[in-house]
């Protein structure tokens, strides 16, 4: 599961690295070795440490939301950065190290984050299964997004959290702050999709900061854009991990989200 990012336009099963977020524990961050901790002055966040072959220490690291790994000499006076190959040169190793120290709780911080966003309820509240994607009132994937996903929302497998930005034009700020704000968010996001149009206008500060709130973490995940959703999966070893989709997701993806084909 090497690589957390996707370029433009392709499809990433990870999520990027929150870089303002550090899960080096108190312990490990007072007692860094030399070494570690000269990288971590140079950028380097550090996340946690693994036993490492060889006699050395390893370290997991993200730099710029990059996961690397960081194997400190027996000696204890050198850090080495890269990939540590194993003699059928493979570095399974290293993944798994990475995987288990750097990827994983980082995506359940992600998970939190979308959680503590400010979004609107689409769907049954006891839902089996919940999707966050990123909403912008002005897109028209969005739009289609939201219609392809009724068959799972309508049938209460599914629960839509619309977290709302405004990003693509100048007037999405304000109407998501308007759906934000209304008495009743999710019957006015229903209806805005069902065709009613829903205008820009001003709202209290505290809703006008959700939305600005909601762009700072688009932002911040490294996304470019709408939707954006996220889900929880199981990988083939039964491990949960979290998903992405950036963009209005094939027919294959959209199942995969939905956690199977369309209800009869």
């Amino acid at each position: 599961m090497r690589g957390w990012f996707s370029l433009p336009g392709s499809i990433s099963r990870c999520w990027p690295l929150v870089v303002s977020i550090t899960l080096m524990p108190v312990a490990l961050a007072d007692s860094l070795p030399a070494p570690i901790q000269a990288l971590a002055d140079q950028g380097l966040e550090i996340h946690g440490e693994f036993d490492a072959p060889g006699g050395m220490r390893g370290f997991g690291a993200s730099r710029q939301g990059r996961e690397l790994a960081i194997y400190l000499t027996p000696d204890g006076e050198h850090a080495i950065t890269g990939t540590l190959t194993g003699p059928d040169g493979g570095n399974q190793f290293e993944e798994a190290a990475l995987d288990e120290h750097v990827r994983a709780p980082l995506e359940a911080q992600t998970w939190q984050l979308l959680k503590d966003s400010h979004w609107i309820q689409d769907g049954e509240r006891d839902a089996p299964r919940v999707i966050y994607t990123f909403t912008d009132p002005n897109c028209p994937y969005c739009q289609a997004f939201w219609e392809a996903a009724r068959p799972w929302v309508e049938a209460g497998d599914v629960q839509l959290r619309h977290i709302m930005v405004g990003i693509l034009a100048a007037d999405s700020p304000g109407k998501a702050a308007a759906l934000l704000g209304a008495d009743d968010p999710a019957e006015a996001l229903a209806e805005h999709k069902q065709g009613q149009t829903i205008s820009a206008s001003a709202q209290p500060r505290d809703i006008e900061e959700q939305v600005y709130a909601n762009n700072q973490l688009f932002e911040g995940l490294g996304l470019y854009a709408t939707p954006t959703s996220a889900f929880k999966r199981q990988t083939d070893e039964g491990v949960t991990r979290l998903d992405r989709v950036e963009g209005m997701p094939s027919e294959e993806r959209l199942e995969e989200m939905m956690g199977g084909p369309a209800p009869p």
